[in-house]
């Protein structure tokens, strides 16, 4: 469902600064007061299940309907998944590209089990950030050495029983949309635990909500494709380096700032 018939109205003429504000607003409004009934529903989920779900299937489930609802009832936000045929449920690691903070609410849509590696920063939000530490998900202080090894076992952990781990290589969102160099961490972990990596890219989310920028700037078409996995035996002679660059290139060539401009 959309928001009200008036929210629509303004979300008509968010293209103007002042509309976009108002919708922005009422976006961020929305998604407070929601976030309370949310998270005392997911706390109960995770009271219930979580002596017997090993994995936390359901409340990571649960979490995808949650991020959903606020794509769902966006009138300027059209999102596509293709090839979620491609996904597997088994321990590997999934990369993709980092628009926009909108990017963590279009991979949800994916309802596929994994653990989000995050920084430390989303967990200190209130109710949104006490849902990731109930899922089990994973901090990570930029910059700190030591947070990055305490990283890399706690992700080691989450792939011996089964589940995916989720990253962005780049560290960051992209301000331009073109790809920042991919940092080493997530393919030290595909090498170390011999587990594939599924590359995703996403387009069309940097100029939805823009880096450091909560106004939302009008209508967007956004995409999420899920690209052909990446056995093991295709990177294991590989140094760490080359296999970063390798998907980086992969990647490279689905975002759509990085395509020549038809002449």
């Amino acid at each position: 469902m959309k928001l009200c018939a008036a929210l629509g109205a303004t979300a008509q003429l968010a293209f103007r600064p002042v509309q976009s504000q108002i919708l922005s607003a009422l976006f961020l409004s929305y998604l407070i007061l929601s976030s309370v009934v949310c998270f005392c529903l997911a706390l109960l989920i995770w009271l219930l299940t979580f002596w017997w779900d090993r994995r936390l299937l359901l409340l990571h489930q649960y979490s995808c309907l949650w991020a959903q609802m606020y794509l769902w009832i966006m009138p300027p936000w059209s999102v596509k998944i293709s090839g979620r045929e491609k996904l597997i449920d088994r321990p590997m690691v999934m990369v993709s590209n980092h628009q926009s903070l909108l990017d963590i609410l279009v991979i949800f849509g994916l309802f596929f089990p994994f653990k989000w590696v995050s920084k430390i920063e989303n967990f200190k939000m209130p109710l949104i950030g006490w849902n990731m530490y109930l899922n089990g998900y994973i901090p990570l202080v930029r910059g700190d050495r030591e947070s990055g090894r305490t990283m890399l076992e706690a992700c080691k952990k989450a792939l011996n029983i089964g589940t995916a781990v989720y990253l962005f290589p780049e560290g960051t969102r992209s301000a331009t949309g073109l790809l920042k160099d991919f940092k080493p961490g997530a393919f030290v972990l595909a090498h170390e635990m011999q587990v594939p990596i599924q590359p995703l890219v996403i387009n069309g989310n940097k100029d939805a909500l823009p880096k450091k920028s909560l106004n939302i700037q009008g209508f967007h078409d956004i995409t999420l494709q899920v690209l052909d996995p990446i056995p093991y035996a295709d990177f294991a002679q590989l140094s760490v380096e080359e296999t970063a660059e390798m998907v980086r290139n992969l990647i490279m060539s689905h975002v759509k700032e990085h395509q020549a401009p038809l002449v």
